[in-house]
């Protein structure tokens, strides 16, 4: 059975080896450890996993890595957007086939200024492609990167014509407000802001997790802000986790990341990127690990 769509998912960073080739098993353990923090699931091939720098056949293998290491299939969310209906169909359905509990389905990202109808046909086709193997989909809002979102009149007409299928959203718009409306306009659906920066406000207005790339880093922070949101002791903690995510969002989310994750696991390896992405200098990682929000944040870790 599928695991519902609630709590901490993280888009778990990808580790790739000196030349360039992903290094499955070191992802794999980075997986688990983000599980062992309080993880629900793991939000793999997402943006902050460099994705779209993997070929169709290194993100089947990444997700099929997971199983053999011993991750449960409920425990993924494999993002599978692409630009290639029939692209996102076959990870899609590879997804299904494995048992994941559903997918992370970018918009189709490359051409700009398309209608809300070529955006809904792009879902209709893949939906009806899948068939009977279509696996849940959260659909994937992140304006600034693909320049293709989902309005609100999109999300009703496609949550009306797959009610069993498009189940959720997560927002990375970075507009608190329209997190905010899309709960609101649609209270059963699982919304998912794509940063904690305004957890608190929206777990309050019903949202039901969060899928934030520093997560990576503070999966236990996290965690802990969304068992108690509701608790006196909220906003302090929300405080903290804003800390953490400005300080490595100034030096870019994913080299940010990666650099925190390099110093922790003690592994230089854990710093390298795809092109066209770079991996930090010298200069800005010492500006990042000696940050107090990061300093804390690497200690308590080691405690």
């Amino acid at each position: 059975m599928a695991r519902a769509f609630a709590g901490l998912w993280p888009p778990v960073c990808t580790a790739f080896a000196d030349d360039g080739s992903v290094d499955n098993k070191r992802t794999v353990r980075h997986s688990k450890a983000l599980l062992a923090d309080g993880a629900e699931g793991l939000a793999i091939l997402g943006t902050t996993s460099e994705a779209n720098s993997l070929s169709l056949d290194e993100r089947r293998k990444l997700i099929d890595a997971h199983l053999e290491g011993g991750i449960e299939a409920d425990r993924l969310m494999p993002g599978t957007g692409a630009c290639a209906v029939d692209d996102v169909v076959a990870l899609s359905k590879h997804a299904y086939e494995i048992g994941a509990s559903g997918v992370l389905m970018l918009p189709p990202f490359y051409y700009k200024k398309v209608p809300d109808d070529g955006v809904y046909t792009f879902y209709a086709r893949v939906i009806d492609k899948l068939g009977a193997k279509a696996p849940p989909i959260m659909l994937y809002h992140i304006p600034p990167m693909a320049a293709v979102g989902f309005s609100l009149e999109l999300i009703g007409r496609l949550t009306e014509a797959y009610p069993e299928i498009i189940l959720g959203m997560k927002d990375s718009s970075g507009d608190a407000e329209n997190t905010l409306a899309v709960i609101k306009a649609f209270p059963k659906f699982a919304v998912f802001p794509g940063a904690e920066l305004y957890l608190v406000r929206a777990m309050k207005a019903g949202g039901r997790g969060c899928i934030s790339a520093t997560a990576n880093v503070n999966a236990a922070g996290i965690s802990n802000l969304l068992k108690k949101w509701q608790s006196p002791e909220a906003d302090a903690l929300q405080e903290e986790l804003n800390l953490v995510r400005k300080a490595v969002e100034a030096r870019g989310n994913i080299p940010g990341c990666k650099a925190i994750l390099a110093d922790r696991y003690n592994d230089k390896a854990w710093n390298n990127v795809r092109p066209p992405l770079v991996s930090l200098a010298e200069k800005p990682t010492a500006e990042l690990l000696a940050d107090p929000a990061i300093r804390k944040l690497q200690e308590s870790v080691a405690a």
